[in-house]
């Protein structure tokens, strides 16, 4: 099984019908002896999904909150992602889903592809400014259409 929160494991216990009192006090002595701590779960979670998904920062602290981190939580996790780390991901993907072979010599082809892989990373939660302008640099960078 994997790491949960503290909310994650308050809801699998309220599904199977716990009474919450009794759900309160196995999670009070689950923290007391460390069996969750939602601080290290979350430092976890940002480094897994950051390196296995590449996500950026803001879609981090949105899966962060539907699994109930608190704000201070998430965002000493999330400072473990520099501006760099972040700026290195959306280059990588950008990279990985470049296709040979195909002719951006045309604008319109060059402005579809753009705005394909820029809505690619948006998706991934990176911000519009940084998403275009990494799939400029990406697309000048591989020699085609300035």
């Amino acid at each position: 099984m994997a790491p949960r929160s503290r909310l994650q494991l308050a809801r699998k216990l309220a599904e199977r019908h716990v009474p919450e009192d009794v759900a309160e006090m196995v999670l009070d002595r689950f923290a007391e002896v460390q069996l969750i701590d939602d601080a290290e779960f979350a430092r976890m979670w940002v480094r897994s999904r950051a390196q296995t998904k590449k996500l950026a920062k803001g879609a981090l602290r949105r899966e962060l909150t539907e699994k109930g981190i608190d704000l201070e939580a998430a965002e000493e996790a999330l400072s473990q992602l520099s501006d760099e780390d972040e700026e290195s991901a959306a280059r990588e993907l950008v990279q990985r889903k470049l296709r040979s072979g195909v002719d951006l010599s045309d604008r319109a082809e060059w402005d579809k592809y753009t705005r394909r892989l820029a809505s690619m990373l948006a998706r991934k939660g990176y911000a519009p400014s940084l998403a275009f302008r990494i799939v400029g640099e990406v697309l000048a960078e591989a020699g085609t259409l300035e």
